[in-house]
């Protein structure tokens, strides 16, 4: 079975019953390996796994742990088109700001009015790249002594230019997290959704 994401009150729920059984569990490189019978179980949280260490049956306390702990996280949200900026304290939306801007389409046909075209498409996508940088400064700004973990999502081009637009959100790259969220369109409804993905651990099964 290929790796999935999973949130994390599920994964404990597949995992609790087998605490305490025969088999052995590895805690290595931010992953725990659950190894029980003939299914082995390996486990990558999402804000990292510090602990070290192998056991002689299955010991998920320091999963278990690492599961269920809040952190604050910036979250931003980029495409051509919108955007979404947020802090989350645990799974609480604390701070916010979407916006969009409207973006045209590519244009297919060659000539001047498609350099026209083409010019006007960038200037429209500079804006909004412009106004997302200002906003995640805005936003973010007041909250960065307690931000642990910044989470990307939307294009990832789109997001290259929204942090080097501005030097102020140059910590973020620093705290960004692996995982890169599939977003079509940021808006505040995706936002205050966000907290299942965010604490969604990356279960392997077989």
């Amino acid at each position: 079975m290929a790796a999935r994401f999973v949130g994390r009150e599920n994964v404990v729920k597949r995992i609790g019953p087998l605490e305490g059984l025969v088999g052995c569990t590895v805690y290595a490189e931010g992953a725990a390996t659950i190894v029980h019978g003939d299914e082995t179980i390996r486990v990558v949280p999402p804000f990292g796994l510090e602990h070290d260490g192998e056991y002689e049956r299955v010991e998920l306390a320091p999963l278990l742990d690492a599961l269920g702990h809040d952190h604050m996280v910036a979250v931003l949200l980029v495409r051509l088109g919108g955007f979404a900026v947020g802090v989350f304290d645990g799974e609480q939306l604390v701070a916010s700001k979407v916006g969009a801007r409207f973006v045209k389409g590519r244009h297919k046909k060659g000539g001047s009015s498609s350099n026209r075209f083409r010019r006007r498409r960038e200037e429209q996508a500079r804006a909004l790249i412009e106004q997302a940088a200002d906003v995640a400064v805005d936003v973010l700004e007041p909250w960065r002594a307690r931000i642990e973990f910044a989470a990307f999502g939307g294009d990832r081009a789109a997001i290259a230019s929204v942090l080097e637009a501005r030097p102020q959100l140059g910590w973020l790259k620093e705290l960004a997290i692996d995982r890169f969220f599939s977003v079509s369109n940021p808006r505040q409804e995706v936002l205050e959704h966000m907290p299942y993905d965010l604490y969604a651990a990356e279960v392997d099964e077989r």
